[in-house]
């Protein structure tokens, strides 16, 4: 009987180490900070290819620039536009373009 009871107290002592073991704090701010990370890390990927893709299948502009000196491209319907940081391409008009600074 004795040493039934002190596997039971045993059994109940590691019972209870082990839930005050598992209840750990959360860091709210790692979640945010992947998160953060892993959309910078889309949206430039999304920009290297739409770059790339634009640079193969358009024409480059080569006097003009968009609004802050982004390369314009000329799309199969004689339309400008430039990619943003995010990868999308953005019309413009052609009163919206620029002189290159050379």
């Amino acid at each position: 009987m004795k040493t039934f009871f002190k596997t039971a107290l045993f059994a109940a002592a590691l019972f209870a180490a082990g839930q005050t073991q598992a209840q750990t704090k959360k860091d709210t701010t790692l979640g945010q900070k992947i998160g953060h990370t892993a959309k910078k890390v889309g949206h430039k990927t999304s920009e290297i290819a739409a770059k790339g893709a634009s640079g193969v299948v358009d024409k480059k502009y080569d006097g003009k620039c968009g609004p802050n000196g982004q390369t314009v491209y000329i799309d199969k319907y004689s339309h400008y536009y430039y990619v943003n940081k995010k990868g999308h391409r953005v019309y413009l008009k052609e009163s919206e373009l620029m002189d290159k600074k050379m």
